[in-house]
C-alpha cells in the first residue's frame, strides 16, 4: 500500500534535510583519502622503505582526524553563536519595536510575491502565534533544517576523515614498496570515484559531476605531493 503523502513526512524524500552532516561527512572522507595518500605518495617518493610511509601515515590519520572534528565543532558553534546572537536581538526589538517589526515581516511576505492586504493579514496571524518564530524563520532565514549541530557535525567529520584515511593506510601496509607511489595514485583515484559516487546518490546531485570533481582536485593534490617528495627525496642517498 502506497505511503499517503502529509505534512509530517513530506520532507522524507527530500535531500534537504540531510545537507549538514552528508556536507561534513563527504568533506571529511574526501580529506581523509587525499590528505592521507597525498602524504603517502610524498613520503614513498623520498623513501626505500615501507616504516617512515607507514609511520607518517598513521600519524597524519590520527592527527588528520582530530584536526577535523576540533575544527568543524568550531565552526559549526561559532556558527550557532551567531544565530543565537541574532535570535535574542530578535526578541529584544520584538518587546521594544513590535509595530516595526510586524511592518518588515509584511514586507517580506510582499516581496516574496503576496498582494499588500495578504502580506499583512499572514504577518499579523503569523505574528499572533509565534512572532520570534516568524521573524527567526522569514527574517533571519534560521529552521531547523539549516540550523547546525555542532556536535553532529564534528563527529560526522572526523569519522569520515578516519574511515577515508584508513583505505590509504591499507595500500601503504600492502602494496609493494617498488613503485608504492603509483599504486597509491591508482587506489586512490578509485576511492574517490566511489566517494563522488556516493556523496552523489546520497544527494541527488550529478554523479559524474561529482567524481570528475572530485578526482581532478585529489589528483592535483597527490602530483603536487609526489613532486615534493621527488624534489626533496632522499633514494639515492647513502
Amino acid at each position: 500500500m502506497e505511503k499517503k503523502i502529509t505534512i509530517d513526512n513530506y520532507m522524507d524524500s527530500h535531500y534537504i534535510h540531510r545537507s549538514n552532516w552528508l556536507r561534513a561527512a563527504v568533506l571529511g572522507a574526501n580529506d581523509g583519502i587525499i590528505s592521507i595518500s597525498s602524504l603517502a605518495i610524498g613520503v614513498a617518493a623520498a623513501s626505500t622503505t615501507r616504516e617512515p610511509i607507514l609511520l607518517a601515515t598513521v600519524a597524519g590519520l590520527v592527527a588528520g582526524a582530530l584536526s577535523m572534528a576540533a575544527g568543524e565543532y568550531v565552526s559549526v558553534k561559532s556558527q550557532t553563536d551567531i544565530e543565537k546572537a541574532d535570535i535574542e536581538r530578535e526578541k529584544i526589538e520584538l518587546r521594544e519595536s513590535p509595530e516595526e517589526e510586524l511592518q518588515i515581516l509584511a514586507q517580506i511576505y510582499e516581496q516574496r510575491g503576496l498582494k499588500k492586504e495578504t502580506a499583512m493579514l499572514v504577518a499579523q496571524e503569523l505574528t499572533a502565534k509565534d512572532a520570534l518564530g516568524a521573524h527567526v524563520r522569514d527574517e533571519l532565514g534560521i529552521n531547523e533544517i539549516s540550523q547546525a549541530n555542532p556536535l553532529q557535525a564534528a563527529m560526522a567529520s572526523g569519522a569520515a576523515f578516519t574511515v577515508g584515511g584508513v583505505l590509504p593506510l591499507f595500500v601503504a601496509l600492502l602494496a609493494p614498496i617498488q613503485g608504492m607511489e603509483y599504486w597509491l595514485y591508482a587506489f586512490t583515484i578509485v576511492f574517490l570515484g566511489i566517494l563522488g559516487t556516493v556523496s552523489a546518490k546520497v544527494g541527488g546531485s550529478s554523479i559524474g559531476k561529482a567524481v570528475m570533481r572530485i578526482i581532478i582536485w585529489g589528483t592535483i593534490a597527490m602530483i603536487l605531493s609526489a613532486a615534493v617528495g621527488y624534489i626533496f627525496g632522499v633514494k639515492n642517498a647513502g
